[in-house]
């Protein structure tokens, strides 16, 4: 056998992929090195005593086959070596050793924070352990990473655990390549780690043992259980935290918080304490158990349990307070992920309320001293710690819809671990695109793979605009991309698109604009491992508004299109939003443009006269609307699907009068149909005809239909049912009707709406059984948070194909 190097590529530092190369080269026989650099791990291999070509193949099969839980190999590149340095030091070694990290370009990956591994929650369980209940206990399994990241090579000296020198037993466990430590970068203990420990909003410092507790974090435990509200540094940021069973706690939390009716998030010992709170299907038991405890943990949105236990059998729970998630079909839950939370939690047999560290609509706290300042009005005590968080992490949300997991944020567990783009895109070059403006994220692409950023939230907000300019510096840097063009929204106002001309005017580069629903069909196909070359697919792309590439707003497109180029082949009907942003916020406005726009609201008027709805409406300033909308101010047409389910959940009363948060309204709706979508018949009718920007699918037939219904005193949950399924009929049925035309077999869904669960799987399983293909996001968001995906998916296909056009 001759010297040879094998690069490693993919994600493969600080997951213990060196220690594992170690043990499984020894084991067959070979001798050499290996080592970090900035491509990822660079094996070297000199004949061996026992080494030949069969035992380098045996290594390598072995190597795949036992790849560390967090590792992720890409690619396994194989040459000679015949540089007589390196001859020379492999011709010295008389075993098989690691070297230190080498910094060189950086081509590989950081993976994200992983959830405590079940070892280290062992060890804190363990009495007789160095470790019990030290909250800070990791291993090369698990812990933090991109939160306490400052550069590649990942090392210990990049890192916010530099500032915590190890002890003489962590430094052991750190060297030695048999231990599951070794080069463990955030490797620490009660004698040189980091501490925690308690604080009220003056900024002094609780001694637990005044509470009868043995630490800090039983302390917590005990004034959580009194019913205090608490602020709880975490991995990548705060969170409030209160007893989810009290009722007084849980709506001061909202009122403290600003937070007067988004879900909060909760946070369980295990699953046997969820499953007294949320259905757990026990064909989906082992899937979604898996999804809880496994290294993304993250947010999972689940059927709740209306009688709180009774419905599996269970013995009843403590009912959740009722401002948890009012008027939700689905919980939030997710299991402990850091040993502060294990620890914290281990007595608790009912849910504890986590969630975000921030006002309503702010950035998540970091950093101590910001925390006292914008948390010590919020929470009775603050639980720190001395362990610096770099980056911003929120927790992932996922839901299961057409039997997968889908992620609908994507951040701590997932970003920024890379994803291969598909095939075609090999050779790409650096690009960025910047996403945007609501749920933003931004998207580096760089050796054919998309490096995705954690959610940062919606840049209308100061704060988080601020912190989108740091964390792209910080990725920019951290993964040392310089991009050769730059990707963004059409919107001229979106605050990533003017950052993203402002750094095109500023460096001299290609600025490509992506057209908003273009972007969530790319960012389908992407997802799916679409090929450039496979040819176009009939997308369906609903949410709230996009910047069309007529200069009007969409929200409810079928697409004909690639990756290169689209077109718009129907849509639907636009309806004007009176007010323009207000008719975001206030729903009843979109109940009036809808129905003055399917035949006049005079006539509804007269039909329905006393109907509650219709006397609602007539109590508001009507005549201010009829004058936006008869002069076009401040009332833009929207062919907004959004905007139709806010009309819909306003005519039956659900989401409030005042939105205070995204999807608000549309999520009441679906909550409010959840039950009935079984007792419903056909749904309500849609009407088509044809126009100068394609066919067009009108809504206006199902208001004659609904408020005849109301009229009659049909029950709210089935009307709610059949608007979903006359719309997933009327949205199938035309998307047959233009895959046959245009011969087409395969359909992309993406789109904030399509986070609508009886919506996705209805328009899924009808264009299955009609035989089609559909392609459903997974692991992007269809909202928002995967536009930058997309974005940069057209970017790069356009360089390759030479067109840097919109």
């Amino acid at each position: 056998m001759t010297a040879e190097s094998i690069r490693v590529r993919g994600l493969v530092q600080g997951v213990g992929f060196r220690p594992t190369v170690w043990r499984l080269a020894r084991a067959c026989g070979l001798r050499g090195d290996v080592r970090n650099d900035g491509e990822g791990v660079l094996i070297r291999l000199s004949p061996g005593v026992a080494g030949d070509g069969a035992g380098v193949s045996g290594f390598l099969k072995r190597l795949r086959e036992e790849c560390p839980p967090l590792a992720r190999i890409d690619a396994i590149e194989r040459r000679p070596i015949d540089e007589p340095q390196a001859l020379a030091d492999l011709a010295r070694r008389q075993d098989f050793v690691i070297l230190e990290s080498a910094s060189t370009a950086v081509h590989t990956g950081i993976v994200a924070d992983a959830a405590t591994c079940a070892a280290c929650v062992a060890e804190i369980r363990d009495p007789a352990n160095r470790r019990h209940r030290y909250p800070f206990t990791n291993c090369t399994h698990c812990g933090p990473r991109l939160s306490i990241v400052a550069g590649i090579p990942y090392d210990r000296a990049r890192t916010s655990m530099a500032a915590f020198p190890m002890c003489p037993d962590c430094a052991a466990e750190y060297k030695d390549p048999a231990d599951r430590r070794f080069h463990a970068q955030p490797n620490a203990c009660t004698v040189c780690g980091p501490k925690v420990w308690l604080q009220d909003s003056a900024g002094c410092v609780l001694d637990p043992t005044t509470f009868g507790a043995q630490d800090a974090i039983a302390a917590a435990s005990g004034l959580l259980a009194e019913g205090r509200i608490l602020a709880i540094k975490g991995i990548g940021g705060f969170h409030l935290a209160c007893d989810a069973t009290n009722p007084d706690a849980v709506a001061e939390l909202r009122r403290r918080k600003r937070r007067y009716a988004k879900p909060l998030a909760l946070m369980a010992r295990d699953l046997d304490v969820i499953r007294g709170y949320c259905r757990v299907p026990g064909r989906d038991a082992e899937q979604l158990a898996e999804l809880l405890s496994g290294p993304g943990a993250p947010i999972l949105l689940l059927d709740r349990i209306r009688s709180d236990g009774a419905e599996q059998g269970g013995d009843p729970r403590r009912p959740l307070a009722p401002d948890v998630a009012p008027g939700q079909m689905t919980l939030g839950v997710m299991l402990p992920y850091s040993p502060i939370h294990h620890l914290l939690l281990e007595d608790w047999d009912r849910p504890l309320v986590m969630t975000s560290g921030n006002l309503s609509e702010e950035p998540q706290c970091i950093d101590n001293a910001d925390a006292l300042g914008r948390l010590g009005q919020l929470a009775d005590v603050l639980l720190l710690h001395d362990r610096a968080i770099l980056n911003r992490v929120d927790d992932s949300v996922v839901r299961v819809m057409a039997g997968t997991p889908r992620l609908l944020r994507r951040a701590r567990g997932y970003a920024p671990t890379p994803l291969p783009l598909p095939p075609g895109f090999e050779a790409a070059p650096p690009l960025l695109a910047l996403g945007g403006e609501l749920k933003n994220t931004f998207c580096l692409v760089r050796d054919g793979q998309a490096i995705l950023s954690q959610h940062l939230g919606d840049l209308e907000d100061a704060k988080t605009a601020r912190e989108f300019e740091r964390t792209l510096a910080l990725y920019l840097d951290l993964f040392q991309v310089v991009p050769e063009a730059l990707a963004v929204d059409l919107h001229p106002d979106y605050r990533s698109s003017l950052t993203g001309r402002d750094r095109a005017a500023r460096d001299g580069l290609p600025l490509i604009g992506a057209q908003h629903h273009h972007a969530h069909l790319a960012s389908t196909l992407a997802d799916n491992g679409w090929p450039l070359d496979a040819g176009p697919v009939l997308g369906i792309l609903l949410d709230g508004l996009g910047y069309g590439s007529d200069g009007t707003l969409w929200g409810g497109e079928f697409l004909l299109g690639d990756y290169l180029d689209f077109r718009r082949l129907a849509h639907l009907k636009a309806v004007a939003m009176p007010g323009g942003t207000r008719a975001i916020l206030e729903p009843w406005r979109n109940l009036y443009a809808h129905l003055e726009s399917a035949g006049g609201w005079a006539t509804w008027r007269a039909r329905f006269a006393g109907l509650e709805p219709i006397e609602r409406l007539d109590a508001k300033p009507l005549g201010i609307l009829n004058t936006l909308i008869a002069r076009g101010l401040n009332a833009p047409l929207a062919s907004s699907t959004g905007r139709l389910f806010d009309a819909v959940a306003s005519a039956l009363g659900v989401g409030g009068e005042i939105l205070t948060y995204e999807g608000q309204a549309a999520t009441a709706l679906e909550s409010l149909a959840a039950d009935a979508m079984v007792r419903v018949g056909d749904g309500y009718p849609f009407e088509r005809s044809s126009g100068p920007t394609g066919e067009m699918l009108d809504p206006a037939p199902l208001w004659d239909a609904l408020l005849a219904d109301l009229s009659r005193g049909r029950p709210p949950e089935e009307i709610a049912a059949a608007f979903h399924v006359g719309l997933a009929t009327a949205l199938g049925t035309l998307a047959l009707d233009l895959a046959s035309r245009h011969g087409l077999s395969t359909v992309a869904l993406s789109g904030g709406v399509f986070q609508n669960r009886l919506l996705l799987e209805s328009v899924t399983s009808g264009l299955e059984a009609a035989g089609l293909r559909v392609l459903l996001q997974r692991q992007v968001p269809a909202n928002d948070g995967g536009i930058s995906f997309g974005q940069a998916a057209v970017a790069a296909a356009r360089v390759l194909s030479g067109s840097l056009g919109a």
